[in-house]
């Protein structure tokens, strides 16, 4: 599971290094992919694996979803072809593609956020952007379960 928010600077280099409490976890590799909201998705090589896996079986025949629809292909499509494999360095940086920091509109101030199965890597600004008005919501819940 992660947790937490961290806020590591991407270098001139397109490299970011990992928060410290993760390394150990993605050492062996990683997925970052397009996620929603302008955001990159971070999923440890198995957790990648286990989202597809997810995804081909809504999509077998004889399934409810197997009928799948153009957003349905679309979405597919983009998220498929957004993602790169990757091993961080020995000291706990990784690469990310030039696509994806433009996707994000990543600068040198980054925000990583623990999001349970995966991380997120957001622009700082746009984080605060996505905080401020999720926080409204997120309190108007009370109790803080998702509905």
């Amino acid at each position: 599971m992660f947790l937490g928010t961290y806020t590591p600077s991407l270098d001139d280099k397109g490299r970011l290094i990992l928060p410290a409490r993760f390394r150990e976890e993605l050492a062996a590799g990683l997925v970052v992919t397009k996620g929603q909201e302008r955001c990159l998705a971070v999923w440890t090589v198995a957790g990648f694996a286990e989202l597809t896996e997810q995804m081909r079986s809504a999509a077998r025949p004889g399934s409810p979803e197997a009928a799948i629809g153009r957003s349905s292909r679309d979405y597919y499509r983009v998220f498929f072809a957004s993602a790169y494999d990757c091993v961080p360095d020995s000291q706990g940086r990784i690469v990310i593609p030039a696509p994806l920091r433009q996707y994000a509109d990543l600068t040198r101030e980054c925000v990583v956020i623990g999001a349970d199965t995966r991380l997120e890597i957001w622009d700082a600004a746009a984080w605060a952007g996505y905080l401020s008005e999720a926080e409204s919501a997120y309190s108007a819940t009370g109790s803080g379960a998702v509905s």
